[in-house]
């Protein structure tokens, strides 16, 4: 199978584990199982981002929340320790099952491990295309998901989460977050953070 075929059918078989997401968002009138559009917003993302992305780079931005309702954030005590423990956990079942539908896909090991590898966000700062990947989660947090988060906290623990996005992100990240289109409001927060 040619390396394209082999992609499309991955990102199909990752698709069809996303659909079963019985948590739904709607977007432009259409109604999605939630991890689904996530996970074509960070294709639509990395294209935009980084046309040249690997495969591995490309596998693992499709399927970097594969099946997360499987892992609720409430069956872990809700606290930083908690939340911590959540974030590994899930990291780990993501590449487990990533792993298991490119082996039905018939991706080699190498491939896989290097999805593994990025799906745990390892070398982080150091590693390329960990790096990129962190970046485009950030802009697609930023462009999609962080005006209702926004909404939901105190504009003190707003403000610390940007920083810390902020931080995880490179100089192409910040450039491209400067570029979305941010309503005024949340603009106006990354201004705060970023001079706080």
């Amino acid at each position: 199978m040619p390396t394209s075929e082999k992609l499309a059918e991955a990102f199909k078989k990752f698709d069809e584990a996303n659909s079963k997401d019985p948590n739904t968002e709607e977007y432009q009138g259409k109604k999605y199982p939630k991890e689904v559009l996530y996970a074509q917003r960070m294709t639509q993302k990395l294209d935009d981002f980084d046309s040249n992305a690997s495969d591995a780079l490309r596998l693992t931005a499709r399927c970097q929340h594969i099946r997360r309702w499987e892992i609720p954030r409430d069956s872990y005590e809700m606290n930083r320790v908690g939340y911590l423990k959540w974030r590994q956990d899930l990291k780990k079942f993501h590449a487990k099952v990533a792993a298991e539908i490119l082996e039905q896909v018939g991706y080699d090991q190498a491939t896989i491990d290097k999805v593994a590898f990025l799906l745990e966000k390892k070398q982080l700062k150091k590693n390329e295309e960990t790096q990129t990947l962190e970046d485009v989660i950030c802009l697609v947090f930023l462009e999609y998901y962080f005006e209702d988060f926004s909404e939901e906290h105190p504009e003190e623990k707003i403000i610390d989460i940007l920083q810390k996005t902020w931080r995880k992100m490179s100089p192409k990240g910040h450039e491209a977050a400067l570029k979305l289109p941010l309503s005024p409001t949340s603009l106006e927060l990354i201004k705060k953070a970023l001079e706080a």
